[in-house]
């Protein structure tokens, strides 16, 4: 059978419209839309997700074969995308992948495409009914939420609404941290998240680096862009227990530069934990910039408890009297100090297995006990972690049995003995 419509119509094309594929209902799916284009073809997409991807996904249509084939690839292109991938499909990629179709018969491309974003916008929607849902069974009395202060307009207490509702679905806030640059915090923090999702947390990871963002390149994720749904930001899931956010799926390229004062950085992280759509969290790991200044204070002040820091130094004495300056930063606005790491501590030879000390060992233990604070353990130098940090895959992943895996899990361990120890405290918007 031909395709009966005038012009070429590629290989692509007509063996999707002779046997079209995905075609039929999902018994079993998590996001389904129906659409009916201006041509009066009805067009209908189920999707199933698992582990944060498109696993499977069907359609039907009572169209012609053109919208048999813009369905099937439609479909075909979705699969194993995370749902927010599948939303950016168009009309052109569609036509694309099928090698075109008759001019006349290219709207059919454009009814698949709606149809597919639809059905992600209605997965977005059943995640964030869940959600509320939650929120709404919640048992506490003295809830921020319910509280209408004197001094506040309704537009600011809907605001501290929102945020307070978002909060209180996240267990564990943590925030890592660092005086001083150039200590690997931003490893520290991709490693540590990946770690707690590797363990089944459901986890997510804030990168409020605001002039430099450095989580979407560890994580492999600097070619994604996130997408706003019903005036919340998706943020990107990997795996189906770990969502990532960054100013860095925001910009245009990697050479934009972010020129921008204190008031306005305090707004985009209060957006970030206030509009994006993190969902029940166990742990929100946040990586900050060095210093202590707008970027961890703001974290500070907007996050609830249970919250802590984790802190990152290099062993060398420069590296510690910075960091020094972090614990201070943290009694004053009172956010505990889970502990310190102490990073890049000592090489280990890949040829005998002794150590070498390129920055001294000892410097990040030694503050620790100064200052009074737990010391979380030393993550020795390894060359494996800045390939992976380069080609954006976690080390922790991919190389689980190395001296340097081994003392992250150490240090999870000890973090998670931490903070399952800490009470919630009253929420304090």
């Amino acid at each position: 059978m031909k395709l009966t419509v005038q012009g070429q119509v590629s290989p692509q094309a007509q063996e999707r419209f002779d046997r079209p594929r995905n075609y039929g209902p999902l018994s079993e799916w998590n996001g389904h839309a129906r659409i009916t284009g201006p041509c009066g073809d009805t067009m209908e997409f189920w999707l199933q997700v698992d582990q944060g991807r498109i696993t499977r996904a069907g359609f039907t249509t009572d169209g012609c074969g053109p919208s048999r084939a813009a369905g099937s690839m439609a479909t075909e292109l979705a699969v194993g995308k995370r749902p927010g991938e599948a939303a950016l499909i168009a009309q052109g990629d569609i036509l694309a992948a099928l090698g075109g179709l008759p001019k006349d018969s290219e709207h059919c491309a454009l009814l698949a495409s709606t149809t597919l974003k639809a059905a992600v916008q209605d997965l977005l929607s059943r995640r964030q009914s869940s959600a509320t849902d939650e929120c709404g069974r919640c048992s506490k009395t003295e809830c921020p939420t319910k509280q209408r202060r004197p001094e506040e307009s309704e537009e600011e207490f809907c605001d501290r609404q929102a945020l307070a509702r978002r909060m209180c679905q996240i267990r564990y806030k943590l925030l890592v941290m660092s005086g001083k640059g150039g200590v690997g915090k931003s490893t520290v923090a991709a490693n540590l998240a990946t770690s707690l999702a590797l363990l089944g947390k459901s986890v997510g990871l804030l990168d409020v680096d605001i002039h430099g963002p450095s989580i979407p390149k560890l994580m492999g994720l600097d070619k994604d862009r996130v997408v706003v749904h019903d005036s919340e930001i998706v943020p990107i899931e990997i795996g189906g227990n770990l969502k990532v956010m960054s100013i860095g799926f925001l910009l245009g390229s990697d050479a934009d530069a972010v020129i921008w004062r204190g008031p306005m950085k305090y707004g985009v992280i209060r957006q970030f934990l206030k509009d994006v759509a993190w969902g029940p969290l166990d742990y929100l790991v946040i990586d900050s910039p060095p210093g202590t200044g707008d970027e961890p204070l703001s974290v500070a002040q907007l996050v609830t408890q249970p919250a802590g820091a984790v802190l990152v130094c290099t062993p060398q004495e420069l590296a510690v009297a910075d960091v020094r300056r972090s614990v201070t930063f943290c009694e004053k606005v009172s956010l505990p100090v889970i502990g310190i790491v102490e990073n890049m501590s000592g090489l280990i030879c890949p040829h005998c297995g002794g150590q070498i000390e390129l920055f001294k060992t000892g410097g990040g233990e030694a503050l620790a006990k100064e200052m009074g604070v737990p010391f979380l353990g030393r993550i020795p130098i390894d060359p494996q972690i800045v390939h992976c940090g380069d080609s954006g895959s976690p080390y922790v992943h991919r190389f689980s049995d190395s001296p340097a895996a081994r003392a992250f899990a150490d240090a999870v361990h000890r973090i998670l003995e931490k903070v399952d120890s800490m009470e919630p405290s009253p929420t304090t918007f």
